[in-house]
């Protein structure tokens, strides 16, 4: 028989054999591969060799004579498409290593047995298949065993003597004649159990958050009292000092030097000592920054109307007794919040792009208007405010701010060194807004001319929600803040106002 016949007849005989599958096995886990695909196949051309054509070699003669002999059957191996695949499916055989642990949900105890984890060795199952392939029946994979940190007796005497004993009930916190009970389900979130280098658990606290959580629990049986700051408000028109009170609140050494044994012991009782806590403003430091008298005030004139005339009451109310700390900045959109039907206010005009709709709030420029000449005149540091887009006459030229929630806002800073009291009220048809605190500088105000005067257009509009409005021309004008020290001046600024038309708006809805 020629080499290439009798490969040919290898080929048909041993076909089943380079198709069927390998099988891997570890445990309970077991992979396939297609031979082809893990570049397994069989050197027929090397198993041919030397067994058909003629030999005067006397071993061959001898086996030819005799009946032949058994050979081993050439395979090749390409190792990198073999550890290639092995790679891509070694999930299969992965078992990820669980630490033994214990944990507290919700103040109970949950132990965390171990696992041992395994991945496939892939080096060293290459090496068996190599060496057993074709095989007629599975081959062992190799596995790389990682031993958990924390054994399952580890974790059994931490919970016997550390978690069950730590979650078996409330811990009580006795302060002087005071005391109440932290349950577990309390304090948990602020113990942890951990291992250190030779695997042994142990409990580890968060100082912080179990000192957050007794004050809380204290705080709430009224044994922890919050420092009350010294307040300046207004007695009548007079400012005055509301003194301040000091707090106690539970020693944060205390209270994990004590909290912590108690867990384990069987009073479960932690014995706290308690610190006095200042307030952050005392009531000589208030009496010093106590505003000593008018810095400024200013009043402006409204037009009685139902729903207006109640916003801006609202607005005053909200405002008066505001106090404003050295150096602090004062945003009048955060003192009156958003303005809003539950807060009582109604709807009324305001300009939204030039005319005139309606809206909760509208009528709070008015507060706004006059919030911002008193600051004006008080000389404090004006940081931001935006005039209304057309000029209403009963402001002053370019010496006005519009309000909306919440982007358009009025801001200024304290400049003063002192604090600045803020009283608001309204009497009839005006408001008046009053500045109380230390005299820095003498301000006065200089309008200039109109300038660029553009005259209004004529509208007529026929839509549901039209508001009428009267004609006035739109110009640029501005205003210098003159900051004098008695009766010399010492530096100034301006602020330069362009005003659109107010266009003539006829509305012709019949409804």
């Amino acid at each position: 028989m020629t080499p290439a016949r009798a490969e040919e007849t290898l080929r048909q005989a041993l076909a089943t054999e380079q198709q069927t599958p390998v099988v891997l096995r570890a445990g309970d886990h077991s992979l396939t591969l297609e031979p082809a695909t893990a570049g397994l196949t069989l050197d027929l051309t090397g198993a041919v060799g030397g067994l058909s054509g003629f030999s005067i070699r006397p071993a061959d003669l001898w086996n030819h004579l005799t009946g032949g002999t058994d050979r081993p059957l050439p395979t090749s191996v390409d190792r990198a498409r073999l550890e290639a695949a092995l790679a891509s499916a070694a999930t299969s055989f992965d078992t990820p290593v669980v630490e033994g642990g214990v944990t507290f949900p919700g103040g109970t105890v949950s132990a965390v047995q171990p696992v041992t984890g395994s991945k496939l060795a892939v080096g060293a199952t290459a090496d068996a298949i190599a060496a057993r392939w074709p095989a007629s029946g599975p081959i062992q994979a190799k596995l790389d065993i990682t031993a958990p940190a924390v054994s399952a007796q580890e974790v059994t005497r931490a919970t016997t003597q550390f978690a069950t004993p730590a979650m078996s009930g409330p811990v009580t916190v006795v302060v002087g004649a005071k005391s109440v009970r932290v349950p577990p389900a309390a304090f948990a979130p602020a113990i942890t159990m951990r291992p250190d280098a030779s695997g042994t658990l142990a409990p580890v606290v968060d100082d912080a958050k179990l000192v957050t959580i007794v004050r809380a629990a204290a705080a709430a049986a009224g044994i922890e009292a919050t420092a009350r700051d010294a307040r300046i408000t207004l007695s009548g028109t007079t400012p005055v000092v509301v003194p301040a009170v000091a707090g106690t609140t539970l020693d944060e050494k205390s209270v994990v030097a004590a909290f912590v044994p108690a867990l384990t012991s069987p009073s479960r009782t932690a014995k706290v000592v308690t610190a006095v806590v200042q307030p952050k403003l005392t009531t000589a430091q208030a009496q010093k920054i106590k505003p000593k008298g008018v810095i400024s005030t200013f009043t402006t004139q409204f037009p009685v109307s139902p729903p207006r005339t109640n916003n801006i009451t609202i607005a005053a109310r909200t405002l008066n007794g505001t106090y404003v700390a050295p150096d602090q900045q004062f945003s009048l959109n955060a003192v009156l919040g958003q303005r809003t039907a539950a807060k009582g206010y109604a709807s009324a005009p305001v300009i939204v792009d030039g005319r005139l709709t309606k809206d909760f709030g509208g009528g709070v420029s008015q507060v706004s208007t006059t919030t911002f000449n008193a600051a004006f005149f008080a000389g404090v540091r004006i940081d931001h405010f935006l005039p209304h887009s057309f000029y209403i006459s009963r402001y002053p030229e370019g010496r006005e701010a519009t309000l909306s929630w919440p982007d358009v806002d009025q801001k200024w800073t304290n400049d003063t060194g002192s604090g600045i009291l803020i009283r608001s009220f309204v009497s009839g048809s005006s408001i008046t807004v009053t500045f109380y605190g230390t005299k820095v500088w003498d301000i006065s105000s200089v309008k200039g001319p109109r300038r660029n005067i553009v005259q209004p257009k004529t509208v007529v509009d026929p839509s549901a929600g039209c508001v009428p409005q009267s004609p006035s021309v739109g110009f640029d004008v501005s205003v210098t803040r003159v900051f004098a020290k008695g009766s010399k001046p010492v530096r100034t600024s301006t602020f330069t106002t362009h005003y659109l038309p107010e266009d003539s708006v006829t509305c012709t809805h019949a409804g």
